[in-house]
């Protein structure tokens, strides 16, 4: 049973390096996690922002690797070009750039306020 569980774990800590890996949006997404954890050390962020901004991140990540499965799995079904394939794909890219443009904002609310005291 615990072999399992641990199996389990070594196979998402797999999928989540292919995705680093693979995907160059992914990386894009882990720099500006970063560069938020940063500044979000740097300004002393409350408990409350940092859930925010743990949830905004996790929430990107979790689309990304969400968007890569899909795609990885409509081009082995459909290895070649088809309108449904296109559609579902070009979706789960579409629910990466809601869940990103939805961190860009709770970054804004919770940065902006905090760059301007400083300016």
């Amino acid at each position: 049973m615990l072999g399992k569980r641990l199996n389990s774990f070594r196979y998402a800590f797999a999928g989540l390096a292919e995705m680093l890996r693979s995907q160059a949006n992914a990386k894009i997404h882990l720099t500006a996690a970063v560069i938020a954890t940063a500044a979000g050390a740097f300004f002393g962020l409350s408990a409350t922002e940092w859930c925010l901004v743990v949830f905004a991140i996790v929430s990107v990540l979790a689309a990304e690797a969400f968007n890569t499965a899909l795609e990885n799995l409509t081009d082995l079904v459909s290895p070649g070009r088809h309108p449904l394939a296109g559609k579902a794909k070009d979706l789960a890219a579409a629910a990466v750039l809601l869940t990103a443009l939805g961190a860009a904002v709770v970054g804004a609310i919770i940065f902006l306020p905090k760059l301007m005291k400083l300016l």
